[in-house]
């Protein structure tokens, strides 16, 4: 190929060779240029000579240049050039200066580049003739335009690939398959560099590809997926037309060959055999079979079916999708009393046929599947499987309502035995011999209590009470007349002082609980003992109501205010009962146009009288008003013995570690003395307060001799601290034993210093002088934190001057 390609190359360079011969020749044939000659163009010489224009032709250069020397374009040149040397030539534009160079002096241009015509086809310049001594134009600018020239130097690439095609099996020949195809950078407009052919290089036995459009075709008619499913195709692209020394690319075409339903499904066993259990329940799983189909995709999906009659009726056969299996399955009950073995034959079909196939066979397969039942202790079935029993509410206590029957279904034949299940029989309503399976009365019956009883009976076998049948049964109880008919309401009517005889005062209807197949049919009539009423009267209606008239003209409410008028309902039996209700008439005052204005006094009080349910939401009220008091009543006194209780507790909260100073005289708050000089009245201790030296009649060794580091005027030999001593150690013996509070592991009392110090007080309080002799006045002025001890000692002078005066 690279030889070809030499020799390609030299036939171009002798052809561009006579070419530039051409173009020097058109170069030296003076050219007018357009646009001159002109009047008032400053190109017209004197005389009227008209000044020529450039004088060239295109030009082009060869792409791909690989010589030493640099290539010659061609030759600009202007017709007012006398060859002198007067006229520099320069150019400008693309690559001027650095692809293409000119000679100043003759014009003639040169390339110093390979170029790549793939790269940039054509290159515009602008040609200046300027005076080489003034630097000014001669010529006007012109453009003009190097255009590369092609050589056959970039193959065909397929720029798409890579490809990947399919095609379906068993597709006629020239069936197609894909196009594919490959782009040449080269000139299409110059020569055949661009034409390119395809061809086949891999793959030709079972493809061939179209040498000018590049469509690839089946090359065979039997080409099968389940076989081989894809092929590996190289297809080459050459230009020059597929001439000798033409450039070529080739590319890998993948053709996936896809499926048909061309495989029929078969059974990879003729027979198969399960076995399941009599008691399997309807719609239980028996096993599962499989077709197998050597296609793919929905041409796998099958369905399946029961061929023989015995099995359709038997058993069902579904399709798992996921699986495409036959999932057999029980659709009756089981019986291995009555057949140990079925058959049963399934048959696979392909869901979507291609008719095109028909004739490659038939497109399905038959298998045989023998299902075993296996024998396993059943309870009692009972027989016949009636659920409905009928009793008279009359009926007496051990009447028989009905017999239920159970069998043993397996060939041993145990006995069976009965009983109720009681939790749909609590009150014991009926009971069962459980023997013979009746069932009697075991309770008065009402059929207005409860017209409808639903029990569950069991049946089992007599040694084996886990193997149970379970029978629901309804018991209705029919009626009997056995309650009498009564008033709808009890009925009061209100008629005016001036009734009219005949005047309709009240319509009567009534209730009967029983519920007689022919209806119900009541017969009105006035008691026994309102025979003799000549008020009012009472009028059947034959629709088992009945109507009240009155009988006189006008009553008077002074004579009587109220009649009551018994009135004798009897219904149609058998037997016939009869109840006597009351109508309660009241005479009442009415306004001209009969509406009523007042009644009996009798009537005021009981309109004015409140409903029972006002009564109870009133003493609702009440009582609610009471339990509130009592609550806050004993809330306030919990809180009352809470606060006695902190009372008694605040002297343990005083009992507080002795580990710091304090914060001197200005805080007061740090300790609260009141708490325990309230328990002891200090008016009884200052009655010994007289005066006398430290220690003086206090024998040694005494608590009281603890009291001399205290200043004079607090310490009295009479003052005795056993109250407080006993009060703490109360206290001290009350926190061991309650285990509620916290310990307090030292106490100290503020009522004594404690014992003496083998140091000199330096205090001048502790002073043996008498108060007058000192003034502490001079306290006042030491700060804020000594106003008080100022103010305290002041008022001890005080009381010192008025004791002396």
């Amino acid at each position: 190929m690279a030889k070809g390609l030499q020799g390609f190359s030299w036939t171009m360079l002798l052809l561009f060779c006579a070419i530039q011969e051409m173009g020097a020749w058109a170069m030296h044939t003076a050219v007018e240029s357009p646009g001159l000659g002109q009047p008032g163009d400053p190109a017209l010489l004197a005389g009227g000579r008209v000044k020529r224009g450039w004088v060239w032709n295109q030009f082009f250069v060869v792409e791909e240049y690989t010589g030493t020397e640099p290539l010659y374009v061609g030759k600009i040149h202007s017709d007012s050039d006398e060859g002198d040397g007067s006229i520099k030539y320069t150019i400008s534009g693309e690559g001027a200066g650095t692809i293409f160079l000119i000679d100043e002096i003759t014009g003639d241009i040169h390339a110093t580049e390979r170029l790549d015509r793939e790269q940039k086809t054509f290159y515009t310049l602008r040609a200046q003739a300027r005076d080489r001594q003034t630097d000014q134009l001669l010529e006007p600018e012109s453009e003009f335009i190097i255009k590369v020239q092609d050589i056959n130097d970039s193959e065909p690439r397929f720029l798409e690939g890579p490809y990947i095609g399919s095609v379906a099996e068993l597709s006629p020949v020239g069936t197609s398959v894909m196009q594919v195809m490959a782009s040449d950078a080269d000139d299409p407009t110059y020569g055949s560099s661009a034409r390119v052919v395809y061809s086949v290089l891999e793959g030709e036995q079972h493809f061939t590809v179209d040498s000018k459009t590049g469509v690839i075709r089946t090359a065979v008619a039997d080409l099968d997926r389940e076989t081989q499913d894809r092929y590996e195709v190289v297809i080459r692209a050459t230009d020059m037309a597929g001439q000798l020394g033409g450039l070529s690319g080739s590319t890998t075409v993948t053709i996936v060959v896809t499926d048909v339903n061309d495989n029929p499904p078969r059974f990879p066993q003729k027979m198969y055999q399960f076995s399941i259990v009599e008691t399997a329940p309807v719609g239980t799983a028996i096993g599962r079979v499989k077709a197998e189909d050597s296609d793919v995709g929905e041409n796998t999906d099958m369905t399946y079916q029961v061929k023989d009659e015995e099995g359709v009726e038997m058993f069902k056969v579904t399709t798992d999708s996921n699986t495409q299996e036959a999932v057999i399955s029980v659709q009756k009950p089981l019986d291995y009393e009555s057949k140990k073995v079925h058959t049963v034959v399934v048959e696979a079909l392909n869901k979507f046929v291609d008719p095109r196939f028909v004739d490659l066979g038939t497109f399905r397969d038959q298998t045989i599947v023998r299902v075993s039942v296996l024998d396993v202790d059943e309870p009692p079935e009972f027989r016949p499987p009636s659920n409905l029993m009928e009793v008279q509410e009359d009926a007496h206590v051990g009447s028989v309502v009905g017999i239920v029957t159970a069998l043993d279904p397996d060939t041993a034949n145990h006995p069976v035995r009965y009983a109720i299940d009681r939790s749909t029989d609590t009150e014991r309503i009926f009971d069962i011999d459980a023997n013979t399976g009746a069932i009697v009365t075991g309770k008065v019956l009402d059929r207005e209590t409860a017209g409808w009883h639903n029990i569950t009976v069991l049946a089992m076998e007599a040694d084996n009470h886990s193997q149970v049948s379970r029978a629901s049964l309804r018991i209705r109880i029919l009626d009997v007349n056995d309650n009498p008919p009564e008033l709808a309401t009890p009925y009061e009517a209100a008629v005016c002082e001036d009734a009219k005889p005949g005047q309709l005062i009240q319509t009567i209807s009534v209730v009967d609980r029983d519920e007689p197949q022919s209806g119900h049919r009541f017969y009105f009539t006035l008691a026994p003992e309102a025979t003799n009423n000549h008020h009012f009267s009472l009028l059947d209606i034959k629709d088992n109501t009945a109507a009240v008239h009155t009988q006189r003209v006008g009553f008077n409410r002074q004579e009587q205010d109220v009649y009551l008028l018994p009135i004798l309902v009897v219904d149609s039996g058998p037997p016939a009962l009869s109840s006597t209700g009351t109508l309660t008439i009241r005479i009442c005052g009415c306004d001209s146009n009969g509406a009523i204005q007042s009644c009996n006094s009798t009537a005021y009080v009981v309109s004015a009288t409140l409903s029972p349910g006002a009564l109870i939401a009133l003493l609702v009220c009440i009582l609610i008003l009471v339990v509130l008091v009592l609550l806050i009543l004993t809330l306030k006194r919990h809180h009352k013995s809470h606060l006695t209780s902190e009372d008694d507790e605040d002297m343990r909260d005083n009992v507080i570690k002795y580990n710091d100073e304090g914060g001197g005289e200005q805080d007061t708050e740090a300790y609260d003395m009141s708490a325990l000089r309230s328990l002891y009245d200090f008016s009884e201790i200052k009655g010994g307060d007289g005066g006398g030296g430290p220690g003086e009649g206090v024998p040694s060794g005494n608590p009281a001799s603890e009291l001399h580091a205290l200043p004079q005027w607090v310490q009295s030999p009479d003052l005795d601290f056993s109250v407080f001593r006993d009060y703490i150690c109360k206290k001290v013996e009350q926190a061991d034993e309650d285990l509620s509070v916290p310990p307090y592991d030292s106490f100290q009392t503020y009522a004594f210093e404690g014992s003496d110090s083998p140091v000199p007080s330096l205090s001048s309080i502790n002073t043996w002088s008498s108060g007058s002799e000192q003034d502490f006045s001079y306290l006042g002025v030491w700060g804020p934190r000594f106003r008080q001890l100022a103010a305290l000692y002041a008022g001890r002078r005080g009381e010192e001057d008025s004791e002396e005066s």
